[in-house]
């Protein structure tokens, strides 16, 4: 037994087929089928029933991957080790990023990272908070970038910064005299909201204290981007909150429809999240640093109230 024939395993587990599993462990065909048939002669069980398409596996397969995910995991490890020792920041680190942070956040430190830490090749995905969560899980990202609290077990979260809700809002709205506001003069049915699957959506509905069951005849309209919705808000659509770090990119005209709330102001916890396991966590402890540093200049906000993206 191998620990190169466990993550062929791993792989088949996957993708539920040789021949893609083969090409995404940048081997050929036959050989990730030799060495997994190698691994079930060696154990005289079946890890896969390969009469099923897709491929399914066998009952002793499901509790062989779940050991086989630990062993390559704990022989990772040694590496990872190895490196702290040494003091070693470098390699391959694969970060996630939510979407409603990614544009404003990745700009900020991203070239101060790579100039820092030359010797790390960062390699960032935007991806969702459900399909970050499945990766981290599944060992294909080392850490992300994402709203908390998600009372994940196997997850840690490391808060990097709070990030106040600012309200956008149409002068012929009938929150556009307001100087301030609050989330009680919030309406969830005049409210532009992003579309299904994104976080800063629960944000928001938790904030309007909706109704999690709410139809879709509640809502006028909805988006999958921030500037969309500032778009149909300049139309009288309707309002719309932002992320106070997408209020910093905007120009002098819009930022006069900018409604702040009153203190403690709404907001969403922004936190580096990782495995338990801990691997490379002395690249983890660098990027965490890197952008405590370089978002504290940004936000200043400290009275704050953190808005669950958890549905409640």
């Amino acid at each position: 037994m191998t620990i190169t024939q466990l993550q062929y395993v791993l792989a088949v587990a996957e993708y539920k087929n040789f021949t893609l599993a083969a090409e995404k462990s940048f081997v050929t065909q036959p050989t990730l089928s030799m060495q997994v048939q190698k691994l079930e002669d060696e154990l005289d069980v079946l890890i896969f029933d390969r009469s099923k398409k897709p491929i399914s596996i066998t009952e002793v397969g499901e509790k062989i991957v779940a050991q086989a995910k630990n062993i390559v995991n704990e022989a990772s490890r040694i590496k990872d080790v190895v490196d702290q020792e040494k003091g070693f920041i470098g390699g391959d680190y694969t970060l996630g990023i939510i979407p409603t942070i990614m544009p404003t956040l990745l700009p900020m430190f991203l070239k101060t990272f790579i100039n820092k830490y030359p010797k790390v090749n960062l390699i960032i995905k935007e991806q969702s908070t459900e399909t970050l969560i499945r990766n981290i899980q599944d060992g294909h990202i080392d850490a992300a970038i994402a709203a908390t609290p998600l009372e994940i077990e196997f997850i840690k979260e490391r808060p990097l910064y709070y990030e106040p809700f600012v309200g956008y809002v149409p002068q012929e709205h009938r929150l556009g005299k307001a100087v301030t506001i609050t989330p009680e003069d919030l309406d969830i049915n005049d409210v532009l909201l992003l579309q299904d699957g994104h976080c800063f959506r629960d944000n928001v509905i938790n904030l309007c204290k909706a109704p999690r069951n709410l139809g879709q005849e509640a809502f006028r309209l909805e988006s999958g981007s921030f500037e969309t919705l500032i778009n149909l808000a300049d139309e009288n659509l309707g309002m719309t909150l932002l992320p106070y770090l997408n209020t910093l990119v905007l120009d002098e005209k819009k930022k006069e429809k900018l409604k702040y709330f009153e203190k403690p102001s709404p907001a969403r916890e922004i936190s580096l999240i990782y495995h338990k396991s801990e691997l490379k966590i002395q690249i983890t402890n660098a990027l965490r640093e890197v952008i405590s540093s370089v978002v504290r200049g940004a936000i200043a906000f400290q009275d704050v109230k953190i808005i669950s993206p958890i549905n409640k």
